[in-house]
């Protein structure tokens, strides 16, 4: 199989490399691409630093939707069999990247995500604010396209074939985790969770705080109810 790894990044100087450099060192043969989201420090320089990545430098910030469907765009162009997505801050863990492939391999599923919470006692640290919004959104998925999807705003994801080919054209751009997902079960796609683990951010910081948690689930919940009452894209 042709595997890519497609690594969103936006300002990630300081930890491109040792993303790059853990997904190698997990399997030498997955090619890497990294997308520079309109980075304003080095991210583009170190990446193509290790001699190890192929770059697209998008020439302004269009957000983690762009960067991702940039990815899958190039994905689609050069004929890989599978896709993941692995975020370029260095909270994914590479020895998990089999984890997520091996659905894809054995056909069990067209899209795997990697969860924080699909397994009791799981560790992974977040506020009460963003729990709350997880299950809601677990629930809402659950009544919508009858897929219970644990964790909706993962970043760790993988695609065979046929989904690569329909996000390249249809990923969506303004809160594309917990929509894609919407998309992808209102078009007939199989998806499963496999339980993964995360680091915390080494260095940076999330762009969604405080108050604004509660601000993001409203419009994400408004964007994927929009998602889903949208005609199929892909006809029965």
């Amino acid at each position: 199989m042709k595997i890519l790894a497609i690594v969103p990044s936006f300002n990630e100087e300081k930890n491109i490399v040792g993303v790059i450099e853990s997904i190698k060192a997990e399997n030498s043969l997955i090619d890497i691409l990294v997308v520079d989201d309109g980075s304003e420090d080095h991210t583009s320089r170190a990446a193509v630093s290790t001699g190890r990545a192929s770059l697209i430098k998008l020439s302004c910030n269009l957000g983690i939707g762009g960067a991702v469907q940039t990815g899958l765009k190039f994905a689609r162009q050069h004929d890989y069999d599978l896709a993941f997505q692995f975020d370029g801050d260095g909270q994914h863990i590479s020895s998990e990247i089999e984890k997520l492939l091996a659905p894809i391999r054995r056909d069990e599923a067209d899209v795997v995500i990697g969860s924080r919470f699909c397994q009791d006692g799981g560790v992974f640290k977040s506020s009460l604010l963003r729990r709350v919004g997880i299950k809601i959104f677990e629930v809402l998925n659950s009544l919508l396209i009858r897929q219970r999807i644990t964790d909706n705003t993962s970043g760790f994801r993988a695609y065979n074939r046929k989904a690569i080919d329909f996000l390249a054209g249809n990923y969506p751009m303004d809160y594309p985790e917990p929509e894609t997902i919407i998309l992808l079960g209102r078009n007939g796609f199989t998806l499963k969770e496999v339980f993964v683990t995360m680091r915390e951010r080494v260095h940076g910081n999330s762009s969604i705080t405080g108050l604004e948690t509660a601000y993001y689930m409203i419009k994400v919940m408004l964007a994927v109810l929009v998602t889903f009452l949208r005609p199929k894209i892909v006809k029965d």
